[in-house]
């Protein structure tokens, strides 16, 4: 999750940033400007998802408070009904209130995978949202996500993954900065944003990702989306 404050990018834990009220309220303005091809990334989401997802389909939204990814998949698919599962009531509201013109079926529920109502679903997203998790928290959350879905459903996870070497790091953060200016971001608050992301975030490289995912029991795991710092993987249950 990234959080625009003023002009700027503040990065919190994740539970600081979803009840921050300030970051709650500017949160829309964050990934757009931060996310390199966020729109587009999105809207393949959504499109990966169809490929399985039945025309009335029930689909699993993991950390969608905020309910940015979650007005694109509702707008394309009316008919498929939602659980968006997020640990902030501030973040819920905000998402209420963005979704206030879609006429979907959407049940917000607070708190983690764990408490996710029974599945099982027809697909699953994660976007922005596992970068904030340590190994442990992450590896739990991948199998308590693929226990939730039924066999072949397909999962979509998109956030921050570069290579681990402290060289690679450097040049790949140097890019997200040099994005972020671009897209008319002060430099020296992002240059702030850069040093916090690089010790606040948990962030592991592709090919560990992929472990973990296929640790996790998903198969059939490709790679659709690269921005710079950022990456997406889709794979099936």
């Amino acid at each position: 999750m990234y959080i625009i404050i003023s002009c700027c990018v503040k990065v919190l834990t994740p539970l600081a940033a979803f009840n921050d009220p300030e970051a709650v309220i500017n949160y829309a303005e964050g990934p757009p400007r931060m996310v390199p091809g966020f729109a587009d990334m999105q809207r393949m989401t959504s499109l990966l998802l169809a490929e399985v997802v039945p025309e009335n389909g029930r689909v699993l939204v993991l950390g969608g408070g905020g309910g940015l990814e979650l007005k694109v998949f509702a707008t394309t698919h009316p008919n498929w009904k939602f659980v968006v599962i997020d640990p902030s009531d501030a973040m819920l509201n905000l998402a209420k209130k963005y979704l206030a013109d879609i006429n979907s079926d959407i049940e917000l529920k607070k708190g983690y995978i764990s408490d996710a109502p029974k599945g099982p679903y027809d697909g699953a997203t994660c976007i922005l949202t596992m970068h904030f998790m340590n190994l442990e928290e992450r590896e739990k959350t991948l199998i308590e996500i693929r226990n939730h879905l039924k066999p072949g459903a397909p999962f979509v996870m998109v956030h921050m993954s570069i290579p681990e070497s402290d060289l690679e790091r450097t040049i790949w953060f140097s890019r997200y900065a040099a994005f972020g200016i671009s897209s008319g971001m002060p430099a020296q608050q992002i240059e702030g944003a850069r040093a916090a992301l690089e010790t606040k975030l948990n962030i592991f490289s592709p090919k560990h990702e992929e472990i973990m995912l296929h640790d996790a029991g998903f198969t059939n795991i490709s790679q659709f989306y690269s921005g710079f710092t950022f990456r997406g993987w889709v794979s099936y249950a």
